[in-house]
């Protein structure tokens, strides 16, 4: 049964590993990762919002085997396929039953979210693997006494690889003040040496936000979390195989992860009633610790912190022991004429959520569009791109950045709305060059040359923007390049001659 799941979780996350292009936030990685030794900290600075193992490592990543698409997806499907090795080894630690493992490892095979960034070129796949090394090297420490000092290094890489990574140091902090007391002195000194080691990189981001960077920007756009999102978090570490690929989509398969919810909840009522006869109640702790104290903090944090930091793919690092606490309760459950029905029924509604997931043909994201509309013709090598948004600019540089594409950045134009999600990345001035709508000189008389601009609208229409602006410039404007339609809204590439 666990070399099975084991197939199956390898399996989903190769899957369809290269229907999409790379996509804001990857590109960000990629373009990160061309950087010299002596750049790359400076440009990932300057982000502010992610420290910079990952960009390391990806760099030497891409040096030994380049930056095709299948390649840099395998990035981040390593560290997934990696974790499985500290998730059954924390499972033996903590003595579930083969069946109870067996539960636990179909909970992580099958989580949609799990999927989504295992095949993300993102550090969370990598934040993943890495706090289960360290929740699994704590777990020693905790019942052995052993492995502080690997605790200790693999802490230090955890919060090299996200700033969330804190989280599972202040849960190892709370679990030994609230389960062990006597080994405090150890886990404080541990968490001392992360600290050090954090010096160098926090006073490197300090001095990037004195330059001019302002954290406003990266997260300026969140929302604080409410009710709906504790109920989204719940649904996201039980969701099997579905996850929502833009923000237009719905955030769970409700048919699918209410049930899922439902039958945990009454796993856990029946454990409780028969609290007083359980073994090991150490461990359901110790695993509650890990779940609720980042789920607190996040949302603590969101609401007194200047921005929301809270975020489901930040906190995927409750996901494994929130799936070996599922485990237990369904695995483990007292009377086994309850404990089979239940799993069967779970199992059914994974099933049933990979069938459909399955039956659903992938999805063709906007992004996309962009760089195959500056890439559809050969007149742009040399030319120029007009865009109007961020994304747009990133996409198109990051598609054109071999050649001697100019592309431009408009700003200001009315009728142009811009997602303030996404924001030219700091460092790369003189890449992209940024003007106003004002700047744009009207078209010269017996002039050949032509400029392009690529936009989205619903349909290509005259009296839109940015083809009306053009034609009062005095340019003759026709559409070269038209996309797919994607939910309602297509991108063209147009082509203005003076």
């Amino acid at each position: 049964m666990i070399g099975a799941l084991v197939l199956i979780y390898v399996a989903v996350r190769l899957w369809r590993l290269t229907d999409s292009c790379l996509w804001f936030d990857e590109i960000f990685g990629a373009h990160a990762a061309e950087h010299s030794w002596s750049g790359i900290f400076w440009f990932v600075a300057q982000d502010l919002i992610h420290p910079p193992l990952f960009y390391v490592l990806l760099k030497v990543w891409v040096g030994v085997g380049g930056e095709s698409l299948l390649w840099l997806r395998l990035f981040p499907v390593f560290f997934s396929l990696l974790a499985l090795f500290p998730f059954l080894h924390l499972c033996g630690e903590l003595k579930l039953s083969i069946r109870a493992t067996a539960v636990a490892l179909g909970f992580l095979a099958v989580n949609g979210s799990l999927i989504k960034y295992a095949q993300e070129v993102r550090m969370y796949s990598m934040l993943l693997c890495i706090s289960l090394f360290s929740i699994w090297f704590f777990a020693r420490f905790f019942y052995r006494g052993k492995n502080i000092w690997v605790l200790t290094l693999v802490n230090i890489l955890l919060v090299h690889t996200h700033y969330f990574g804190w989280l599972i140091v202040v849960s190892e902090v709370m679990a030994v003040l609230a389960l062990q007391r006597i080994k405090i002195r150890h886990v404080l000194g541990m968490a001392g040496i992360a600290a050090v080691s954090f010096v160098p990189w926090l006073l490197t981001v300090l001095r990037a936000a004195n330059a001019g960077s302002d954290v406003a920007q990266n997260l300026g756009w969140m929302k604080a979390p409410g009710v709906r999102s504790l109920f989204e978090l719940a649904a996201a570490s039980v969701e099997p195989f579905y996850f929502p690929v833009n923000s237009i989509d719905p955030a769970s398969v409700v048919w699918v992860s209410v049930p899922l919810i439902a039958l945990i909840a009454a796993a856990v009522i029946v454990w409780f009633a028969d609290w007083k006869t359980v073994e090991n109640k150490d461990r359901i702790w110790l695993l509650a610790i890990f779940v609720v104290v980042p789920v607190a903090a996040a949302f603590l944090l969101s609401w007194t912190s200047p921005y929301p930091v809270w975020g489901l793919r930040h906190l995927i690092i409750v996901f494994a022991p929130a799936s070996i606490l599922f485990a237990i309760f369904l695995g483990e459950m007292e009377p086994a004429v309850l404990r089979w029905p239940m799993i069967a029924a779970v199992a059914l509604l994974m099933i049933a959520g990979g069938v459909r997931q399955f039956a659903t043909p992938p999805q063709k994201q906007i992004w996309c569009a962009w760089e195959e509309s500056v890439s559809s013709s050969v007149d742009l090598q040399g030319g120029t791109i007009y865009t109007f948004e961020d994304l747009a600019a990133y996409h198109a540089w990051f598609a054109t950045r071999t050649s001697n594409t100019r592309i431009i950045k408009v700003n200001g134009l009315p009728g142009m709305p811009e997602d303030k999600a996404y924001f030219l990345p700091r460092g790369m001035e003189g890449a992209v060059q940024v003007v106003d709508a004002g700047d744009i000189p009207p078209a010269l008389e017996n002039s050949a040359e032509k400029v392009n601009f690529a936009f989205r609208d619903t349909r290509w229409n005259e009296h839109h923007q940015p083809i009306l602006f053009f034609s009062q410039k005095g340019y003759k404007v026709r559409q070269v390049y038209e996309s797919e339609p994607m939910h309602g809204t297509r991108v063209f590439l147009g082509e203005a001659a003076r």
